[in-house]
Parts: structure tokens; sequence; C-alpha cells
């Protein structure tokens, strides 16, 4: 490595400002917003890759074979000013002032409220940017403070708070991970937040390549304190995202990397899976076996995951090939699924195992990424033997995958794909994918190969049904893959650990724009849970966008919600209280999608105001308004709760009662029981259907108000559609607006409606909080309110 030292500015085109360094390479900046300015090192003048697909600043997947990287498109473009002053450059929008010093580095301000400039980065004052000599790795050094927090960073283990760790991107199958301490994972997310002094920005390093990300865990005394990018190829491009709020970088993140999928509404249903039934010869029978217990126990359930085994041939496993000894019909079996309200979802995979039925077809074809000392394909482990992965960036690989996603899933009735052991883990880093016509090497590329495969199984679901939004599913993935699937975080293990550190697993996705999340509920590899975590375990997995219940235990057992008859009445309470929150959840995804909302969010994500939300802890939110308390230790029964001191209080979800925030409280948490609050100031709807989605179904529609304790005001907007097309485009949705004011007095709702959508219910029961005695008026009519339910039309 070499550092980069010198530079001398050259000339200003449009909004990019070019540097030329060390006489032989050249610095991009880019002024794309007034809060995002874009810095590329080009080496030699030159690019490793000169494409990108995780940038989409419309919303537009743009072509297959990427987006140019030099493009502007998509981005405002704002007036800025340049200022040259020796060995010295600044660069000025309306909030954020860069300065190129000498040797290369740059430092970054910020506007106040008082319209002084204020230091907000800094890089590193010696060797900030460092390029390979004898092969293709880059360097970027930045400083840091003590002080620092650091948050995102995707799917990573441990505490919330990354400051002072090291972590690698490298898409992995980390089969039973270690929630405090695994890495790496599955995703591939170079992207975190720094938060010191009441202000945060964050990076994102737009590099697909294997690198390593230090938040403080290394120190070198020739440096002071500092923090570091290495990636072991590709390019040094990363983009500037000034908050002020961490809540203001994630949705600017996100609105930069595309916007969250709107799957359909029975996506958030609870899905049923297990690698026991479809391993089992009369996989069939026991998946109707499923249908018919969730009917006989009362357990609602929108659909099942169909793990591989389905695609078996003795005991390994083959994409796109049923067995129809254990399914005979699977026509039949998607169709009694669909009688009972459920859908079906298939796991495939990227790689065909090498004595795969159509392996030479495939072969044949060139659809394989390539050895990289031969014209063979490549070969890796994968499960039980060697096999080859499919190459995405070859248009051919594409049609041949969508055809078979069309023909083996969707035209049998399954409705959803599950896109499974996508790491794709070859280790060959030379093995040479076919680049859309420009031939690269896998190892600057592999999290694409992941990222074209959910989009070419996005489109062979939209294809197909034109009108219906696809839903899929996929465990691997890279920035941008929350334009097209849900997520889970991995093949988890059965412990309390894993309990309480998948909640922060699934916080850090949400900072890292992966918004729609889940685990797997129980654990899936290890020991069966014991009934006490396993209920536990069910009350977090409720409060989370993906609810599953999937396993792969070590004794044979299968995680049930009725494995322990003891608890499957607390199992039932909870996945009841998952569905009477169905409108509030639907509505936390529509944020997502229509406003960059995140669905999960840790408690100073909405009150950075109050230092102590930045203390570790197992609560987060589920959107703006329910905060929840996880139970993650074994026998506890009563739960301490932080309050935020969001200055209106907190009621009690199950007891009405109110609690001042800023506050720790302790609340009742018998085993039947996930403590739950409701932000004063809010307005939850919820359902009185605890059965499969269906919203012609859906005939009632509850309001649970929980007025400001004094006086207050808040607009709240819910959204609903039919859950399943994509006529909201066009109007054909219901948004219902409510004016919430309080005083001493009284309560005053003002609802109203916009869209053309007509739902099944015709108004709304409301209800007040158990000893609330102020009137309540709606829409100008007073009701006396007594904690009783009251009808309203919408009018």
């Amino acid at each position: 490595m070499k550092s980069v030292k010198d530079w001398n500015y050259v000339t200003s085109i449009g909004n990019r400002v070019d540097i030329e360094c060390d006489g032989r390479h050249v610095l991009h900046i880019f002024i794309l917003e007034d809060d995002l300015v874009r810095v590329l090192l080009k080496k030699d003048k030159g690019l490793r890759l000169d494409r990108t697909w995780c940038i989409a600043p419309e919303g537009d997947d743009g072509d297959w074979y990427g987006r140019d990287r030099l493009s502007t498109k998509g981005f405002s473009l704002p007036d800025y000013n340049i200022e040259i002053d020796g060995n010295r450059l600044r660069i000025m929008t309306d909030l954020l002032r860069l300065t190129v010093e000498r040797p290369l580095r740059l430092d970054w301000e910020y506007k106040n409220d008082m319209g002084e400039w204020v230091t907000l980065a800094s890089d590193r004052k010696n060797s900030a940017y460092m390029l390979g000599v004898k092969d293709d790795a880059v360097s970027h050094f930045m400083s840091r403070s003590l002080e620092d927090r650091y948050y995102g960073l995707g799917e990573k283990t441990g505490n919330l708070n990354r400051a002072n760790k090291r972590y690698q991107m490298c898409n992995m199958d980390s089969m039973g991970y270690d929630a405090e301490r695994t890495d790496p994972l599955y995703k591939h997310i170079p992207f975190y937040i720094t938060q010191v002094n009441k202000v945060s920005y964050g990076i994102f390093y737009d590099n697909l390549a294997t690198c390593w990300l230090d938040m403080g865990n290394e120190l070198d005394n020739y440096h002071g304190y500092y923090r570091s990018y290495r990636a072991e190829d590709g390019d040094l491009d990363y983009y500037m995202i000034y908050g002020p709020t961490v809540l203001d970088v994630t949705k600017r993140y996100t609105r930069l990397t595309g916007r969250t999928a709107l799957g359909p509404k029975w996506s958030l249903g609870f899905s049923g899976s297990t690698m026991h039934y479809t391993d089992a010869n009369n996989a069939q029978e026991q998946l109707l076996q499923f249908v018919k217990l969730c009917r006989q126990h009362g357990i609602p359930c929108d659909s099942f995951q169909l793990s591989s085994g389905y695609t078996s041939i003795n005991d390994k496993r083959y994409v796109f090939n049923w067995n129809y000894s254990k399914v005979p019909d699977p026509e039949k079996l998607a169709a009694d699924f669909h009688q009972e309200g459920m859908r079906l979802a298939a796991n495939i995979k990227p790689c065909l195992l090498q004595d795969h039925p159509r392996f030479a077809e495939v072969k044949e074809k060139g659809l394989f990424v390539k050895d990289s000392e031969s014209n063979e394909p490549e070969l890796s482990q994968f499960w039980d033997d060697e096999g080859s992965h499919l190459d995405f960036t070859n248009p051919e690989t594409i049609s041949w995958w969508m055809s078979n996603v069309t023909e083996q899933l969707l035209q049998k009735g399954i409705d959803s794909t599950w896109n499974d052991n996508n790491e794709f883990e070859i280790w060959d880093s030379n093995a040479r994918c076919a680049g859309f016509g420009n031939e690269v090497p896998i190892k600057l590329i592999r999290p694409l190969q992941t990222l074209l495969m959910m989009r070419a199984s996005f489109e062979a679901q939209m294809k197909y049904s034109e009108d219906t939004r696809p839903y899929l599913i996929s465990r691997s993935g890279c920035a941008g893959m929350h334009r097209y699937a849900q997520t889970w975080s991995g093949d988890n293990s059965t412990s309390w650990k894993t309990l309480r550190y998948n909640i922060k697993m699934g916080l850090g996705m949400s900072l890292s724009g992966i918004y729609n999340l889940g685990h797997d509920v129980g654990g899936f590899s290890g020991e069966r849970p014991e009934p006490e975590l396993f209920a536990r375990w069910v009350q977090n997995g409720i409060m989370h966008p993906r609810f599953t219940i999937h396993s792969w235990n070590d004794d044979g057992t299968v995680n049930e919600p009725w494995m322990y008859p003891e608890i499957t009445p607390i199992v039932r309470e909870a996945m009841t209280l998952r569905y009477r929150l169905m409108p509030y959840i639907y509505n936390v995804l529509w944020q997502a999608h229509d406003a960059y909302e995140p669905m999960l969010r840790p408690t100073f994500l909405d009150h950075e105001h109050d230092s102590r939300t930045f203390e570790e802890c197992d609560d987060f939110l589920l959107g703006q308004d329910l905060l929840v308390a996880s139970v993650v230790e074994k026998g506890q029964r009563y739960r301490d709760v932080y309050l935020p001191d969001n200055r209106d209080g907190w009621y009690d979800f199950h007891r009405h009662e109110w609690y001042g925030g800023g506050q720790t409280v302790t609340l009742p948490a018998p085993l039947e029981e996930l403590p739950l609050l409701a932000r004063a100031g809010s307005v939850i709807p919820t359902s009185s259907r605890i059965d499969y989605v269906d919203s012609s179904l859906d005939d009632q529609r509850q309001l649970l108000v929980f007025p400001f304790k004094g006086v207050g005001q808040r607009k709240i907007t819910i959204f609903d559609d039919d859950g399943e097309s994509f006529s909201y485009r066009q109007g054909d949705c219901l948004h219902v607006i409510i004016d919430l004011k309080c005083d001493n007095h009284s309560i005053e709702l003002n609802i109203s409606k916009s869209g053309s959508w007509s739902p099944a219910y015709q108004g709304f029961v409301l209800q007040l909080p158990m000893g609330e005695r102020r009137p309540l008026f709606v829409n100008g009519i007073r009701y006396e309110a007594g904690g009783e339910f009251l009808l309203a039309e919408v009018s």
C-alpha cells in the first residue's frame, strides 16, 4: 500500500470537482445534495468497476447491467461555491463545507443554527488514503473521538454501538452463529452512522469486494485515534451523508439505495417453516397436517415456507427439481393451502450440485461462473457436495432462472420465492463472471450475484402476475436488497443470548436501510428451546415485520406453535396480538415504503435529546408509537423499562396506566404477557380478524386512542388498501387522516379520508384508556367517554 499525498485542483465540471493526485490518480468530488457529497478516488485515473448496482436515488433499478459509476442522475445537484487558497481547496453547500488539505485529507464541517461552521468529521492527518502497489487494495482512514458512537454496518453481532470493534464484510453461511461475537455473517453493508456532540453523519462505501471496517479496535502511536475502511479490491468510492440526526442519515441513505418494497399484506402474517416437513418421505402429508393443526389449535397463519427438502434426491438438494415421491402433486398441495387462506413460498438456491440432473444442460448453455484458469464451471463446496454457481451477470442465466421460477414454481401454485444459500461462497477469487459483456472476477462483485438473483426472482413473479405485488425472501444480500426482498438474520442458534442479541442485530440492519426483517423464532439450530424461552421468543417475534418459526433442531424435534401444550395458549395469545395489530404493522410497512421510515427503531431514533436512550438496552420501537420491552432473561416476571423522555409520556398497552417519560418503570411481565407501551398522543389501528389476511373479510376496525394527558396535538395518517395489488399507485387506497387535540377538559378527534378504495369496514370503533373521563368529540359530535367503545363513521 502506498499513501496518496500530493494533489492539484484541475477543474469543475457541473457538480463534479476534479483533483489530480500524485500526478497519476484523480479524485472526483460530486456535490449531489446540500447534505450529500460523494468522493471517488480513481487509481491511475481508472476504475476497477465502472458500474454500480447499489445506488438507486429515484427508486428506479435501472438497467440490469448497472448504473454508470460517474452518473449523477436522480440527484438535485444544488449550487455550491468553491475556493482555492494555496494548499487548501474548499467546497461549500448550504449545509456542508468540505476542505481538501495537504497531504491529501478531507475535513468536513456543518453549518449550525447560528450560521457557524462546526467540525463534523476529518480524515486522519497522514496517510488518509492508501492504494495498493502490486494489488488493487484500497484503504481510507479517518480520525475518531473517544466519544463517537457508531451504528449500522447492517447485519452484525454484538452491541448496537459498534465502537471499538472490527468487522468484516464477506457474505458467509454462518449456521449456528454466536449472536454476540461471530463475524462475518450473511450480508454486505459497508455503511455506518457516526453520532457525536448531538450531530450525526453517515458514510457508505460503494464497493462489493471483501472489506474490513475498524471502528477503533486498532491503535497506532503515529496516527492518534482513528478508524479505517480497507477493501481487498475495488474502487475507493464513498458517500458522506449529513444528518443532523441519526434518523435523517438512515432515511437519506435509504433514499440513496432505493425504496423499500411494499409486499402484500399477507407477508406480515405468521409464516410456518421447518426443515423437518419437507425432509420427510411423506412431505405433502406432513405439510397438510400443519394446516390442520393450525386450525385445531386456533393458530392464525398466512403462509408456509417449503424448505429445500422438496427438491431432494436421496440426501442432497437440487434446485428446480421436485421430488414427486415426497410431494406427489405440487398443484394440489398449493390448492389445499390456498383453500385454507395460506400461501406457499419455495426455497431456491443459486448453485447446482455437480450431479444435478440439469447440470450438463446449464454447463452447455454457459450459465455458470467460470473457473479462473479454464473455461470450465467453477466448483465450490455446497451443502454435502461440490457445485457450480449460476452467473447472474449473464443475461441468458437471468432468462433461464426466470423461466424456471415460472414453470417449476409459479405455474404449480407457489406464491413466493425463498432465495436461500445465496452467499456465493466462491473462494476462487478470480473466478470469471460474464459481467454483461465485460468479464469481471467474482471477488469484485460477489454480493452483486445475490442482488441480481433477487431481482430475477422478483421480476419473474411480476411478469407472471403483473398486478400482484411480489413477495420474496432472501438470506444474503448487499445494499439495495430492500428494493426486492424481506430478510432475516439467518440460521441462528437456540439460546437466551441469541434472543437478546438478535434484537440488536435487527436494529443494526434497520439503521442500515434494511427495514423489513425478522429472526427465526425459537432458534434454527441447536437444542430445541425450552418452553419459557420459546414463549418469550414468540412474544418478541410478533413485534418484528417478519414473523416466522423455523428450525432444524439437533434432536430432530420441530419448533411449532403447539410444541408445548402447557404454553400453547400463551403462544396463541401472542399471535392474536400480532393479528390485532396487523393494521398498525401494515401502516408501518407503508411508511417504510412511502416515507423511508424505519420499521424497527432503537429508542434513541426518535428521542436523541434524551441521552439515556443511547445506553445499550433490549428495548425497541415498532413504528414510532409502540415501545416493545421483550423479556430476554430466564425466569424474569418483572421488566425494568426506561421510558424515553418524549414530554408526553407512555401508556401500558395492557393496563392503560400512564407513565411520564424520562424514568425507569417496572412493568409486570408474567409469562403470558409481552411488556408493551404506547406513546401518549398515538392512535393505534387494530383489527378483530384473527385469521389469515383477507381485506374482503376484514369488516371491523378499531382505533385505540392513547390521548395526551394534558394539552397536546398531533396529526396521524393511516394507510390501507386491498393488500395485494398495485392499485394504490392510481389512488385506489385509503388514507385516514386523524387530527388529535387534547386539553385538560376534552379530547377531540377530527377524522377524514382520501383515496378511492372502500374497505369492508364502514367505520371505526374507538376505545379510550380505562379510567379516562374527559369527553370525546369526534368530528364535532360529543361522546361521553368512560372507557367505553364509541362508533365513529368516516366522513
